[in-house]
């Protein structure tokens, strides 16, 4: 992988399949640049640069404290910056709130693809206090229970499938991307309600919503593309279970750029 470097000297990993216009891909919780993979070949196999990248304190990435938001903008700015200067930007989840933050603060956008991105527009179901629940259960040394509790009171999953999730052998993995979570939720809840300028962005965009996924995300797709003038509201009918499918999402990110 290769790294940029981030305002504030962060390292940032990332990696390039093919050539062509750029489109920088930011994942959502407990996702790393690896997960992106396969939605990165098939924009390479139609023309476009799939680059993948481990946000901060993720995967081959570094981490420096005290965290913001806008860090990560700049995080997002400097991959930009090392794979030609100007790029699309493709996020998923709490990746497309980044993408939309990114593009509001000056990074040098194209087009913003935003794949159901979970927004309450000050209607949340998310409890306010829950950055400083999950940093504190780090400081006491518990990642375990930051895990199940961003995935009980952010994401939603019922009982049964945490529990599941709990006894799954990826487990470990999701401990160890546990103060991302603790950032997912600081940078949801600073964004839950777009500001002037992410909803007055001219740059082209797509917000893309699966034909099934949490009933909260249609809501959340719906209005962010309502309130903003640029945007276009875009289904995607293999798209399920909060999963984009990466043929289909790669196939309306080339026709919106033009690679088709």
């Amino acid at each position: 992988m290769e790294t940029a470097i981030s305002a504030d000297g962060t390292r940032i990993a990332y990696q390039t399949f093919g050539s062509g216009q750029p489109v920088v891909i930011l994942g959502g919780a407990f996702s790393t640049a690896g997960d992106g993979a396969p939605l990165a070949e098939a924009l390479a196999a139609l023309g476009l640069q799939g680059v993948t990248v481990d946000r901060r304190a993720r995967g081959s990435s570094g981490d420096t404290a005290p965290y913001a938001p806008e860090r990560e903008a700049e995080d997002v700015a400097a991959v930009v910056d090392a794979v030609g200067g100007h790029a699309a930007l493709l996020g998923h989840s709490s990746g497309a709130v980044l993408a939309l933050l990114a593009a509001s603060r000056g990074a040098p956008v194209s087009h913003l693809f935003l794949s159901e991105p979970p927004l309450g527009c000050g209607h949340s179901h998310v409890p306010i206090d829950l950055p400083e629940t999950l940093h504190s259960l780090l400081e006491e040394r518990r990642p375990e229970e930051v895990v199940t509790i961003f995935q009980r009171q952010a994401v939603g999953l019922p009982e049964a499938m945490i529990e599941q999730i709990r006894e799954s052998p990826m487990f470990p993995h999701l401990v160890g991307l546990a103060q991302s979570v603790v950032y997912d939720a600081t940078l949801t809840r600073a964004c839950d309600s777009p500001d002037e300028r992410m909803l007055g962005l001219d740059v082209p965009t797509a917000v893309l919503c699966g034909a099934e996924t949490f009933p909260f995300l249609e809501v959340s797709s719906r209005a962010l593309a309502e309130a903003m003038a640029a945007a276009e509201l875009v289904i995607v009918p293999e798209s399920r279970g909060h999963r984009p499918d990466p043929t289909a999402t790669a196939r309306v990110v080339a026709e919106r750029i033009g690679a088709v």
